[in-house]
């Protein structure tokens, strides 16, 4: 199996994590959006929210985006909001594939309760604003995914499994074998 390996998802998926893991079991790089954009601006994401807004950031993230598209056989984690821009869907289709992360609401909300990084949750509910969030960001994922996981409460490592069994499948299904 050689290419790009994308994971896309809502803050929450566990995309950090899977992507850690599946680089590990693959060999490959790992690459998390949100951190490489913390690390070269220096800044948490809130503040380049704060302030350039979504849609600086979201200029920020399609440059990164673009940038590890033309690498080969890195895993990279993108960012919740990433398959908002049709440049980020269509550069990730192209050069890899699409995994959607899919995760429950009650699941997001469990694992994104803590979080205080996550400009897009500093609402009065978090719930809600995940909710509708999801609802609008769903479609995407889906349209955008090659492959869509549900994530569920196993653990990572059998998240992965399950993952590279489907990535073996469909690799079997596109040559014939």
């Amino acid at each position: 199996m050689s290419g790009n390996i994308f994971l896309v998802g809502m803050m929450g998926a566990g995309k950090s994590t899977v992507g850690r893991t599946l680089a590990r079991r693959l060999d490959r790089e790992f690459f998390d959006t949100d951190r490489v954009l913390t690390e070269r601006t220096g800044v948490p994401i809130a503040t380049i929210f704060e302030y350039e807004g979504e849609p600086g950031f979201r200029a920020r993230e399609r440059l990164v985006i673009a940038e590890f598209a033309a690498r080969d056989n890195a895993i990279i984690a993108t960012g919740g909001g990433a398959i908002l821009d049709e440049a980020n869907r269509a550069v990730m289709r192209e050069s890899g594939t699409v995994i959607y992360l899919r995760a429950k609401l009650d699941d997001l909300c469990e694992r994104t309760r803590r979080d205080t990084s996550r400009p897009l949750l500093a609402t009065p509910d978090p719930r809600a604003t995940l909710a509708e969030l999801l609802e609008a960001r769903d479609p995407l994922y889906t349209a955008c995914a090659h492959l869509v996981v549900d994530t569920g409460a196993q653990s990572v490592h059998s998240l992965v499994s399950r993952i590279l069994d489907q990535l073996g499948a469909s690799t079997q299904a596109a040559t014939g074998t």
